[in-house]
Order: structure tokens, then sequence, then C-alpha cells
């Protein structure tokens, strides 16, 4: 079924649907009926042109634009829309690799559902257009670098519309933008062609409503989040087998402690490690039982994970707040608004809801607690490789026939160490810098852009990191079991589980994903691992057991 744009807001579950699982997108009627009204707006603006009467300046219809805003009000309908032509030629100017293909399709997704709001005086024509290039696979090459946030994601934007739109006169490849057909780069002709699809002259407003708006930054944002959610909630299962491998103490997850501090995340984060280590033999102490070993704790990375992981989990909630607003957000400029009083003639109102503040923040502060993710489950692949720290089991996980000719699990630790490290310098906060542009007009931007690419890559690092704690965890729990002479009934259902999951998995050259002896090739396991990390295996399998 399809999912209909402007009934009611959409969710980043909808957002997902759509973008990554290829659902279709509508427009709803009242939608349609919303975006009719400030185009008529500017149909009549235009009609007076056309029937030669003086008509104001009209900033984006008539005038040029950010500090040549007000230089000259055009008097021409075509001079009107060759300059929503001539905004797109001169926007396309961005360099670097291009954008992975579901920031794209977001991107596409974000700025349809902008322009149903209404607010933004364009015909139905666009949003139609971008949904049905999200329908037909149309990609557009975008590079990755030129948005500062504020006036919006105008250069990522632009080479977006260079590729649906057209000029009035003769339309040429070389003036088409680039798009992917069957991976293959294209030209936009080429691409929208292939598709089926014909490409728009744009009119009086139309150029800057495609450009001008938070739609890269809120992608970019978007699919981080979702990735974050995902990662912290498998961070929990590979940190519980961990401290299963490690014979920690149950005492540190007893809800008593974090009822007493009483933030929401960390009790459910508390809660959820209990679930997970429900049924092991080698936790040592819980709410009906006293701890045998003293003093009955562990190193931070262990007992602390619910302090960490917690804040996290609270700052995600946080996130898909400002998320989930801003992808059903009205964010070009100027906003058309029919409905003003009639004392006032000019209903086009410019503000700045194309400042990103608000995605500049929630990707900086997703870089910050996803980093910590890392943190935290580095130190415990550290603890897990040091014989003086790992409670018995042999140094770098490796029961080694000839001690010292292997070196087991000893690299991937280094690995994560070297992910972690580079999202320390990632996570370092976007939000805080800003470069004045457009003659000083915009004299404070939010870098939104950057922080959500910074995001992503943060999350795609410390989802290398899990992928390896999840190897490391599954070989520490099987040593554990022959140290202690025991079966696979001694681990807890959840820890079983995965183990088995793991096990029954081939890595990326063919092998299954085995307990070593000896060393090995790692790097195709990783890949695996990191894979049942991000796609929700590890997530999938544990909904098959009861908790």
């Amino acid at each position: 079924m399809s999912i209909e744009i402007g009934e009611k807001p959409l969710t980043l579950e909808d957002f997902l649907a759509i973008v990554r699982d290829r659902r279709k997108a509508t427009i709803s009627e009242g939608a349609v009926a919303a975006m009719r009204v400030s185009e008529q707006w500017v149909s009549a603006i235009t009609d007076d042109m056309r029937a030669g009467k003086a008509v104001a300046p009209i900033y984006s219809v008539n005038t040029g634009f950010g500090s040549l805003a007000g230089r000259q009000a055009f008097e021409s309908v075509d001079d009107a829309s060759e300059l929503s032509r001539r905004l797109i030629l001169s926007n396309t100017s961005g360099v670097g690799r291009f954008l992975d293909e579901d920031v794209v399709r977001g991107s596409m997704l974000i700025r349809a559902v902008s322009l149903t709001r209404g607010y933004s005086a364009v015909r139905l024509e666009l949003p139609a257009t971008l949904l049905a290039m999200l329908e037909r696979g149309v990609f557009p090459a975008v590079p990755e670098y030129g948005s500062l946030g504020a006036s919006g994601d105008l250069i990522p934007l632009a080479h977006l519309a260079i590729v649906m739109s057209r000029p009035a006169g003769d339309d040429v490849d070389i003036d088409s933008g680039e798009a992917f057909v069957d991976g293959t780069l294209v030209s936009g002709i080429t691409a929208m062609k292939a598709a089926g699809l014909e490409r728009i002259v744009l009119g009086p407003k139309e150029g800057l409503a495609l450009t001008n708006g938070t739609s890269f930054s809120t992608a970019q944002a978007a699919l981080a989040l979702a990735d974050a959610e995902n990662l912290l909630e498998t961070a929990q299962v590979t940190a519980a087998m961990s401290i299963e491998a490690l014979a920690g103490f149950g005492d540190a997850f007893l809800p008593q402690i974090h009822e007493a501090r009483g933030h929401r995340g960390q009790i459910e984060v508390a809660a959820r490690i209990r679930e997970l280590l429900a049924g092991s033999e080698f936790i040592d102490g819980d709410v009906d039982r006293d701890p045998v070993r003293q003093p009955p704790q562990d190193a931070y990375s262990l007992r602390c994970t619910p302090q960490v992981l917690g804040p996290v989990k609270d700052t995600l909630r946080f996130v898909r707040g400002i998320v989930e607003t801003e992808i059903n957000a009205a964010t070009d400029n100027p906003l058309v608004f029919p409905d003003l009083p009639q004392s006032r003639t000019l209903k086009a109102v410019s503000g700045g809801n194309f400042h990103a503040e608000y995605l500049a923040f929630a990707s900086d502060f997703l870089s910050i607690v996803v980093t910590e993710i890392g943190n935290i489950a580095e130190r415990r692949l550290f603890r897990l490789t040091d014989g003086t720290l790992n409670r018995g089991l042999p140094d770098m996980l490796i029961a080694s026939e000839q001690v010292g000719m292997d070196c087991g699990f000893m690299l991937p630790q280094y690995l994560a160490a070297a992910l972690v490290s580079d999202c320390k310098t990632l996570a370092h906060p976007d939000s805080v810098d800003s470069i004045p542009t457009s003659a000083n007009q915009e004299d404070h931007v939010s870098m939104a852009n950057n922080a959500g690419r910074h995001a992503r890559q943060v999350v795609s690092n410390i989802e290398n990191v899990i992928g390896i704690e999840l190897l490391m965890a599954a070989q520490a729990l099987e040593l554990r079991l022959k140290l202690e002479g025991k079966d696979l009934s001694a681990l807890s259902p959840a820890s079983r589980t995965v183990l088995e999951l793991v096990r029954s998995h081939r890595s990326a050259d063919g092998r299954l994903i085995d307990h070593i002896t000896q060393d090995t090739v790692l790097y195709p396991r990783v890949r695996s691992a990191v894979e049942l990390v991000h796609s929700g295996a590890v997530l999938d399998a544990l909904r098959t057991i009861n908790q």
C-alpha cells in the first residue's frame, strides 16, 4: 500500500518505508487543495505582469536573491521564469563524492513533503515529479560538499533540481545535471527519459522553492538516527554477551539502583540487560541471590552500561522529535500565506525556516552519543583480550596450541580503537561554526549538512565496533564454556541465540564464522558481523525467543 503525504505527518518509519523499502508515496487531496491557494496568489501576480500592470517587488518572484534582493523588479513573466532556471544553474556547483542513494531519495521525499504543505506557491507538478522519480528509481548524482545549512541546502538541492527541470528553449545534455541509471552515470535528460518522465519548465518562485530548504540536512540526520537506534539496541545485546563472557556481577543491573536515580533511559537499559542475562550460570548475584565473589564490582565498562547507554537512548529520543518535525516542515523562503488580513497585500513573507540549526544540533548530539556507544564498547573489547583482566580467558581470546604463535583477536581491538578515535574528531560539533556568505546577508549559518554527514560516518564507524564485539563476544562465550566445563545450556537464552546466529552465518568469503583456534583472515568475518548489526539481524533473532 502507498503512503499518503499531507493526510497526517510522516513518521520516521514512514520515511524509511519510502526511502529504503521503496514504498510508493502519493499526495493527498487535502495537500493538493492547500497548494492551490498559494499557487493562485502567485498566478494572480504573474497575470498582472502579463497584462502590463505595475507589480511591486516580491522576493524570489520578480527580484534577485540573497544580497541581490530588491535590486530590481522584473516586469516580464518570462524573466521571472528564467530567474528560476538561472538560479538552478548557478547553484549547481558542488564537489566531492556522490551522496548515497538513500540520502538523495530521502531528500527528494522531504522536499516533496515541504512543497505539499501549501506555503511554497508552486504547482502540483513539482512534488508529483519528485515522487514519480522516487517510484521509478531516478537517482540524481549529488556531490556531498556545498551546503551551509542556511539558506537551506542550496547546492545539493540544485543538483537534484537540475535533473528534474529544463529551460524553456532547447534542452541539452550538458546542462541537465547527472544521475545514475543501473549504476551508470548519465545526463539528467537520459535518466528522466529512461524513467519515462518529463522535465519541468519552472515558473516564478519555483526555482527557489526547490533549492531553499533543509531537505539534505534532514535526510542525513534521519538516516543516521534510524541506524543509531538499531545500533543502540544491538549494542545492548553485545554488551550483555561480553558481560556474561567476563563472568560479570548482576548487582549493577538491579532495578532498585536505577529507579533510585530516576532517568528513563537508564532504567530501560538496565531492564534490557537483565533480560538479556537472565538464565546465565556465569553472572554472579541477582535480586534474589547474593554475589559470591568479593567485592561484587566490575569495571565501569561493564557495570556502568546503563548509565552510559541510558543517556544515549534519551538523547536519541530527543533527536527523533526534532527529525520527525523537520521531515514535515515547510522550510523554503518566502512562504506564502494567502489568509493574512486584507490590509496586508503582500502575502509572501520572508523569514528563516531554511536555517537548519535544529538539524545541526540534532546531528551533533547524535554524533556525540553514538561515539560513546563505541567508547565504552572498545573498553570491553580491550578487557576481553587482556589475560590479566578477562577472568581466566586466554590472551587475545585464542587458545593457541603454541602460545605466541597466534595473535587471535589482538588486531580487531586495534581496529576498534582506530574507529573510536576517528569518531572523537568527527563528533566535534559543527553547529558551533559559522562563516558569513552572500555579502554578509547570510551572516550566520548552521553547518547542519556537515553535521549530518559526520553523524552518518560516526554511526557507520560504531556499527563496525559493535560488529567486532559481536565476533569477539561469541568467541569469548565459547572459551568461557570450555574453561568452566559447561555446555551451551549454561548461557542465557539470549546469548545462546545470538551465538547460534553468528556461527550459522557465512563470512564475506563464504566460509562459516566459526570458532578460531589459530590465526585466519579476519576481515571477511568482520564485514559479515557488521552486516548482522546494520541489518538488524541480531535483534530479529532475539524476537524469536521469550525474554
